[in-house]
């Protein structure tokens, strides 16, 4: 019998998510402070959410919710962040955002609800963040070192995933926008199949460039008007199946001209607002083809 969790993996097809409906601490009152666009209207975040929701379980994933309040954790909406679930169980990261830090129990106690074990806990003066990490197949996981993951970080996950036969590809990032900016490593890319990534390349380091070169990841460039909208971010449902943000017409077009079928979301308040596209507002619990 296999075991209901385990996605070491971008694309293979989502069967199982954890999601976090927006409660009254996504509406921040100092969007400032959380480096929000603008305060968020709660209750058409909750609409928009919603429909996120419906188009998942449209596609047949089965949807289950984190609904533990967290009072002054907006962010906790991105369930991506605090955890990623190997198919042993889940390690529990360190956030690197001051403002997110405490959301890690609240997410270990949902999984172990759901079934899944917690196999390793980052600690210590480790960071890390699960928007720094990329499957690039089940073996190889892409880690970002940036404002958010750090080198404890990289070196505990390293431990973490001792004997499961996991490579580590460490991928320097950018300043960018400096520390209080939410720049992940899948800021800059998304897979939507084991050998086609969405991308923009100008911010992506040259060595991590080549390696996807090497292992024949064909990258779709993300317009530089599209960037800010989050083009980047693509939630794959499965090969060649992905769930992007409206209004990006020339990353969705140039998906479809690579064979994809795109689906859309309205976004402006869960998305726009707080820098979370689909993924982040994705945990995979399980990928399985």
């Amino acid at each position: 019998m296999s075991v209901p969790y385990g996605s070491q993996s971008m694309v293979e097809p989502l069967r199982r998510v954890l999601v976090k409906r927006p409660d009254r601490a996504y509406a921040v009152e100092d969007p400032l402070k959380w480096h929000y666009t603008a305060k968020p209207d709660l209750e058409e975040a909750r609409r928009e959410h919603d429909a996120f929701v419906a188009v998942l379980e449209a596609e047949g994933v089965e949807v289950s919710y984190h609904d533990e309040l967290q009072p002054g954790r907006a962010d906790a909406i991105s369930t991506y962040d605090p955890a990623v679930v190997t198919d042993r169980g889940a390690i529990i990261l360190s956030m690197g955002k001051l403002l997110r830090r405490g959301e890690e129990d609240p997410m270990a106690r949902r999984l172990e609800e759901l079934g899944v074990p917690i196999v390793y806990r980052v600690h210590s003066e480790a960071r890390a963040e699960g928007g720094d990490c990329l499957w690039l197949d089940r073996d190889t996981l892409a880690v970002g070192q940036g404002f958010r993951t750090n080198a404890g970080g990289l070196r505990q996950l390293r431990e973490a995933l001792h004997g499961m036969g996991v490579e580590i590809v460490p991928v320097p990032l950018p300043y960018f926008y400096g520390p209080e900016a939410c720049l992940h490593l899948m800021s800059l890319i998304s897979l939507v199949d084991h050998d086609l990534a969405v991308a923009y390349p100008s911010l992506l380091p040259v060595p991590f460039w080549r390696t996807l070169r090497e292992r024949g990841v064909d990258l779709i460039e993300v317009p530089e008007a599209e960037f800010d909208t989050m083009g980047t971010n693509v939630l794959a449902l499965a090969p060649r199946v992905g769930l992007i943000l409206e209004g990006n017409p020339g990353t969705e077009q140039a998906l479809r001209d690579a064979g994809c079928r795109v689906l859309t979301y309205k976004g402006d308040e869960i998305t726009l607002k707080s820098e979370g596209g689909p993924t982040c507002l994705t945990r995979p619990i399980l990928r399985r083809a």
